[in-house]
């Protein structure tokens, strides 16, 4: 069992920034793709950023450019900086893994005022 434990959200006004971090812990041989995706008010979830095991990123045109996303291997653990923020950010942000399946973080809200 793989477990996704988040941490790094919060209220934050438009303009600033927050860091999230996603530490994947049990058993885990090795892990694939690792990143986010967020789910705002009213909205389906959609995909912010990925990181493949190598290193190579995807991102959200949306946050293309404002958010960075990097990788640990040592630590299990993918931490994804946000600059800039928007109130159009805010939403319940979702770790995801793929250790021989997909497994996700149980969200951390993300707050962007005005």
């Amino acid at each position: 069992q793989v477990r996704l434990v988040e941490s790094g959200g919060g209220l934050v006004q438009a303009g600033g920034s927050l860091r999230l971090s996603c530490a994947a812990s049990g058993t885990i041989l090795s892990i694939g793709t690792m990143g986010w995706y967020r789910q705002g008010p009213g909205k389906q979830r959609e995909l912010v950023a990925t990181v493949t095991r190598v290193g190579s990123t995807t991102y959200a045109d949306s946050v293309k450019g404002r958010f960075t996303l990097s990788r640990d291997n040592a630590k299990n653990t993918v931490y994804l900086q946000m600059n800039s923020l928007r109130p159009e950010d805010t939403a319940v942000y979702y770790c995801h893994a793929i250790v021989g399946q997909y497994y996700w973080g149980q969200g951390t809200q993300v707050t962007v005022s005005s």
